[in-house]
């Protein structure tokens, strides 16, 4: 059909419709359009400049097409124009100016993923219309933040998102002034500097500052609020909370000083079922994965986590919709089919990370199958998706099309690497850079979708299996989103007797160990607010005989040595976690963070700790005087009624300490007399070693006791003292 200026058409929508090749010339002759939208097809070409004279067009929607070239200077008599997309194209060339200069009716501006470079212009005007500034994955130069929005006036702004933009310099308190805003999205940028407290001064819902250079201490009053807030990947000396997750805030990898996790390497595989429960295909067994996650999330595992940030553009569509669940797979294993029924999605961002692996060469399988699109050729199949990959920092995928890669809809894809593992840590980032419609088959329809991850050391030996197709290996265990159980110990004595108890312990109600991964990670926090020493690994081999000293006990834990430390004058127990143990990780960061932070006179002394090319060390003040039932039921000497008296006394005081009067709550289930052990101030004893080290987690204490003849029952454990 040809169009010629006699022809009377306001308003003209192809949205997704297939179309191919350039916009016809006609469509500039009609002068009375005012809505042409051109949406998720398939054109290509330049932009006409004759769409220029298009002066009364208040709408015009370019998105998802394979548009080229620079935007026409003969836009810029567009002066009617209210809203402008053009994300997901192939154009070049920087924004131009005349945008926010002449376009002064302006409400709504899309441009992710358009191909356009920086910088964006400032804004000097007063645009009493503009809502919604949608800008992402830009190119060239850097974009000066303070200057951006300087001398503007928004009145109606709500949502501002810059994502990725190359955007510098600090948040200025003076952007504090725009109060109506709901959404900010300012994520993967190089902002730096701290975050301005006029910020609580915006009408937020949505706050993304992830991927950025912000230091300082987080704002307390991002802490106690109800706005969703990701501040993941920072540089913060401080964010005022133990764990990754506060409430709706991440807080996932936000320190600076916190680059490894310290972890004693030890685990050879790990396999997610992403987005579904735990399954077992082919022997393996993938853990679940079926958590809703929401704008700003973290979430922990056994031995894996991840986070997902970002929401998605359409007003009515969910945020905690991530899970999808959808029968039209089909695979050659029909047990198979069960891994790619399910996925896990997000509308920016969403990073897989596991800890706790041993330094090797891993086989990693991303398992992908778009189970969103249809292959019927209906209007259900016309959507793409396209986000990129990243392991380990490094970009292994860019605008990946799962459909493509795989044939069709439905199809499993397997996407195989090699990566190095040095720090015992594996990084995945799955990142949506605006590419790939948004809008096919229906609204927020988008961003990085992953059914299963499979990791495995192909040489690991022990108890291995190598990996079918699918990927192979020993089952895993889930866990709890946050820990609810922590496990620490408790120790005390009397000035003529002090105790050790090794036990299992769990946090009471009044606390609870976040056991997130930043409370195992190992730097200089852990001197924060403590009195304890960092010993060097040659200084723990000086006070051990390397290692060949004599042992005060041992078991699945590790050894615990009789060591000498010279500058004190003075013996000590230096206990060397085991290696093979993965509960010796948590047990060396409860007991350095507990009982370093208990503050009680008869708490045994914790001298310091060694974390060091894979160790993990504690050095105590040696109890040199033995377990209490050695002297109980063995000893020649026999305790006085009076001295079991003051024994049972002295635990209870302890006890009542570390339940109700110190900093944590602590519930000890393994109070017996095997577990406490007596300092050499208890005169008339003979000197016994240490007991054997507990399978589950031990914790070394000093312990006032008490009771003669009592039966003294603390959670699952008894203590029992009677006479010989």
């Amino acid at each position: 059909m040809l169009l010629n200026a006699n022809d009377v058409l306001y308003f003209s929508s192809l949205f997704g419709n297939q179309l191919t090749g350039q916009i016809p010339e006609e469509l500039a002759n009609l002068s009375n359009l005012t809505s042409l939208i051109l949406e998720n097809n398939r054109l290509s070409g330049f932009l006409l400049a004759a769409l220029g004279n298009l002066s009364k067009i208040e709408r015009l929607h370019l998105s998802s097409n394979y548009f080229t070239g620079e935007i026409p200077d003969t836009f810029a008599s567009l002066t009617s124009l209210k809203e402008f997309r053009i994300s997901d194209n192939d154009f070049i060339g920087q924004i131009p100016e005349f945008i926010f200069r002449n376009w002064t009716n302006l409400e709504q501006i899309y441009m992710e993923g358009s191909g356009l470079s920086g910088p964006i212009p400032s804004i000097n005007a007063t645009l009493e219309n503009l809502e919604y500034i949608i800008i992402s994955d830009l190119n060239g130069t850097e974009t000066s933040f303070p200057q951006l929005l300087i001398n503007a006036s928004l009145p109606k702004l709500k949502r501002v998102m810059l994502r990725s933009c190359n955007v510098t310099g600090e948040i200025p308190a003076s952007f504090g002034r725009f109060t109506t805003i709901n959404i900010l999205d300012l994520s993967f940028n190089r902002l730096r500097g701290k975050i301005p407290e006029e910020l609580s001064s915006l009408a937020l819902n949505n706050l993304f500052l992830n991927g950025n250079n912000f230091s300082g201490t987080v704002p307390s009053w991002m802490l106690n609020t109800n706005v969703k807030i990701d501040l993941s990947y920072n540089n913060f000396a401080d964010t005022g909370v133990s764990g990754c997750q506060r409430n709706s805030v991440n807080l996932f990898s936000s320190i600076s000083r916190v680059n490894n996790t310290g972890i004693v390497p030890s685990l050879h595989f790990f396999y997610i079922n992403c987005g579904g429960g735990e399954i077992t295909v082919d022997g393996t067994t993938y853990e679940a994965d079926d958590d809703q996650a929401g704008p700003s999330t973290f979430y922990r595992s056994t031995n894996w986590a991840f986070s997902s940030t970002g929401i998605f553009l359409s007003d009515d569509r969910p945020d905690d919709i991530l899970l999808l669940d959808d029968g039209q797979v089909t695979t050659s294993l029909a047990e198979e089919v069960l891994l790619y029924r399910n996925a896990r999605l997000a509308p920016s961002s969403l990073t897989y990370y596991a800890f706790c692996l041993a330094n090797a060469t891993y086989t990693v399988h991303l398992h992908f199958a778009e189970i969103q699109f249809t292959n019927d050729r209906t209007y259900r199949s016309f959507g793409r998706r396209i986000f990129d990959v990243y392991i380990q920092g490094k970009q292994e995928l860019k605008d990946f099309n799962i459909e493509e890669a795989a044939g069709g809809p439905g199809i499993p894809k397997v996407k195989k690497f090699t990566v190095n593992v040095t720090d015992g840590t594996l990084e995945i980032r799955f990142r949506w850079a605006g590419k790939g419609t948004t809008s096919m088959p229906e609204r927020s329809i988008y961003g990085p979708l992953i059914s299963a991850i499979s990791v495995f050391d192909p040489v690991f030996k022990p108890g291995y299996k190598p990996p079918s197709k699918s990927g192979s290996g020993p089952p895993s265990k889930k866990v709890d989103r946050i820990s609810t159980a922590a496990m620490a110990g408790i120790v005390a004595g009397a000035a003529f007797a002090t105790l050790l108890i090794v036990g299992i312990c769990w946090w009471n109600c009044c606390y609870k160990l976040d056991d997130e991964i930043s409370d195992v990670l190992f730097g200089d926090e852990f001197q924060n607010g403590m009195e304890l020493r960092k010993f060097s690994l040659v200084q723990i081999a000086k006070m051990t005989n390397n290692f060949n000293g004599e042992k005060l006990g041992e078991g699945g834990f590790g050894v615990v040595y009789k060591g000498y430390l010279k500058d004190l004058d003075t013996y000590v127990a230096v206990k060397r976690i085991s290696k093979a143990s993965k509960q010796g990780i948590k047990e060396y960061a409860s007991e350095v963070k507990i009982i370093s932070r208990s503050r009680h006179k008869n708490l045994v002394k914790l001298i310091g700790q060694c974390h060091e090319k894979g160790e993990l060390i504690l050095v105590y003040e040696l109890m040199a005087n033995g377990s209490l039932d050695s002297h109980l039921f063995k000893g020649k000497t026999l305790l006085t009624w009076e001295v079991r008296f003051k024994i049972v006394q002295d635990l209870a005081s302890a006890l009542f300490y570390l339940h109700e009067e110190g900093d944590h709550c602590v519930l000890h289930r393994d109070v017996k007399a095997s577990n406490i052990m007596l300092d050499c101030s208890f005169i008339r004893i003979y000197p016994i070693p240490c007991p054997y080290l507990s399978h589950t987690y031990p914790y070394l204490g000093k312990v006032k006791v008490m009771g003669t003849k009592y039966l003294f029952s603390v959670g699952h454990g008894i203590i029992a003292i009677f006479g010989p």
